[in-house]
């Protein structure tokens, strides 16, 4: 039988999100998956939701008895997939990009465990927020990255964190943004 709620991830957004929630949990790290998109998906929304559905699967090798909650968040813009910069030069074309921009941040939830009958269960769903950049200079680009916040974030950019001031719009939930729906989480427990 499953036992407790675990986040399979390093993020503490994640957690913060969780805890800020009501939701009891413990937060434990696995293996990294291979975040590279499948092969023929092209929606936001499958891309994400199979990159959790991913994860699940593999850090239930590392915990079958447990009840695992996984996630994965990616920007979009127009028709490219912004994930995490892997150095500055990429932050700073990630920003420029989005400078004065609208895009897509996709976020894929799943549930994974054991489903009875030695057999394992796994819910999943994704969703998907609408935000407006407001033109950033490039002093404000420069300041942003000198700071640190855009690495490790999907787009270069943390909507929790100094980028708040970037954004001039937004459609949807927040929490999508930072990287779990915790209405998306609430659905899936309550359907577990």
């Amino acid at each position: 039988m499953a036992r407790s709620l675990v986040l399979a991830s390093r993020s503490p957004r994640r957690a913060e999100l969780l805890t800020e929630a009501g939701v009891e949990f413990e937060a434990r790290e696995f293996p990294d998956v291979d975040e590279t998109p499948g092969v023929g998906l092209e929606d936001p929304l499958e891309i994400v939701r199979d990159l959790a559905e991913r994860k699940a699967r593999a850090a239930l090798v590392h915990a079958p008895h447990e009840l695992l909650l996984t996630a994965d968040t990616l920007v979009f813009l127009d028709d490219r997939i912004l994930g995490k910069p892997a150095d500055e030069d990429e932050a700073r074309r990630m920003l420029e990009a989005l400078s004065g921009r609208s895009h897509h941040v996709a976020t894929g939830v799943a549930l994974i465990g054991p489903g009875g009958r030695g057999r394992t269960r796994l819910l999943s769903d994704a969703v998907a927020t609408h935000v407006r950049f407001r033109k950033l200079t490039a002093e404000e680009i420069a300041a942003y990255l000198a700071s640190g916040e855009p690495f490790g974030k999907a787009g270069a950019y943390a909507i929790q964190g100094q980028a708040a001031r970037f954004v001039a719009g937004l459609e949807g939930a927040r929490d999508t943004v930072i990287g779990l729906p915790i209405e998306v989480v609430r659905r899936l427990l309550a359907d577990w």
